[in-house]
């Protein structure tokens, strides 16, 4: 089996997929941070895509930066300044080539994540 990564992201406060999220996901390798792409959730809060396919996946470790303020802006969430949460980085290690899914439940105030299946 070749790993790769998927995600799924839920407004818990709108009661719904969060469309348009924008996430970004790196490489972490010691000090080094290294930007391997950007997607965005489609209507259903998934990426059309995984966001690591089995041809790029490597073990190690790994970053997903989800940029939640652009998405609360966009939602009409009221505007605060500064917005309680504008990135939400989440960082994990894949440590075998199987499918991991790391979803995230959002609300203005509050994130949480967890391995999925």
């Amino acid at each position: 089996m070749t790993g790769y990564l998927t995600t799924h992201v839920l407004d818990t406060a709108r009661g719904c997929p969060a469309e348009g999220l924008r996430i970004e996901l790196f490489r972490i390798d010691g000090e080094t941070r290294t930007h391997l792409r950007t997607l965005r959730t489609n209507h259903d809060g998934r990426t059309d895509e995984q966001i690591l396919p089995e041809a790029g996946f490597e073990t190690g470790e790994y970053e997903l930066v989800f940029h939640a303020g652009d998405y609360l802006d966009i939602s009409g969430v009221p505007p605060e300044a500064p917005r309680f949460l504008r990135t939400i980085p989440v960082r994990f290690g894949m440590s075998e080539p199987v499918h991991y899914h790391v979803p995230l439940l959002l609300s203005p105030f509050g994130y949480s994540t967890y391995r999925g299946s």
